[in-house]
């Protein structure tokens, strides 16, 4: 049986959560070796958004594809590059006409192929177009291409979440949840082949609120006022997920998330 592996890295945060990529990303793919690297980057510059050379960094450490999210404009040199980089993504259902694409097929050396889709929630979330939607369009067009279908659904809801896993079971070959930046130990192999965890985690600071600085988000909370949020300093942790795909019918038959922090013994 071929296998793909596709190592996939959650929301990366700030200057700390891109130190931590550097620092994490040979060990994670001299141990498991994968076929596919794929990042999801719309929090990578200070904590909001994506610059070209972020992304080209990324690029350079082995990262096959950028998936992105609600912040993928906040950053607006962005509008320079996207419709040129065919590897940085943006959510799918984001309204007819926005630059970018909401999916793409990667090819590695080996020739294998992996179609990434980026899909953004509507609950709690812009009210864009429907996700179910408009994944299942994707799929249709990229079914021709590879078997192999990776999703990052970049939504606020655990039950919209675990909806849409439920809804494309058998259909790709993972469901993966990002944006909420808090890894969740759901992960599993649904009933027909489909991997699915409600969300991989975020890679950045350990000590700060979701990778900001705590003591504006908690002024946030107490005061109800504007706050200015900045990405936290302090030691990073990582979160990413490691899934393994039969080539030839698409079905995930391993999912295994991964935890690793700054100065601490790994786990893994």
């Amino acid at each position: 049986m071929d296998i793909i592996k596709l190592l996939f890295v959650g929301d990366i945060v700030g200057s700390v959560g891109r130190k931590a990529l550097k620092e994490t990303l040979p060990y994670l793919k001299n141990k498991y070796l994968p076929d596919f690297v794929v990042v999801n980057g719309e929090n990578a510059a200070a904590g909001k958004g994506i610059t070209k050379d972020i992304a080209h960094d990324f690029f350079n450490q082995g990262v096959h594809a950028i998936t992105m999210g609600n912040h993928t404009w906040d950053k607006k040199e962005i509008f320079e590059f996207i419709d040129d980089e065919q590897r940085l993504i943006r959510p799918a259902n984001f309204p007819q006409g926005t630059p970018g694409r909401g999916y793409t097929v990667i090819k590695n050396q080996q020739k294998k192929k992996l179609a990434v889709i980026n899909i953004q929630g509507r609950t709690f979330l812009p009210a864009i177009e429907c996700p179910f939607q408009t994944v299942d369009r994707i799929v249709d067009k990229v079914k021709s291409e590879s078997n192999c279908i990776f999703v990052d659904f970049h939504a606020e809801a655990t039950s919209e979440k675990i909806a849409m896993g439920w809804y494309l079971d058998g259909k790709v070959s993972a469901v993966v949840g990002t944006h909420t930046h808090v890894q969740t130990h759901d992960e599993v192999i649904l009933p027909n082949g489909t991997a699915y965890v409600t969300d991989v985690g975020m890679v950045g600071s350990s000590e700060g609120i979701l990778g900001m600085e705590r003591t504006a988000v908690i002024k946030k909370f107490l005061t109800q006022l504007p706050v200015r949020f900045n990405a936290d300093n302090g030691k990073w942790h990582f979160h990413a997920l490691l899934i393994e795909i039969d080539e030839k019918t698409g079905n995930s038959n391993k999912v295994k998330l991964i935890r690793i922090y700054e100065n601490q013994v790994i786990i893994d």
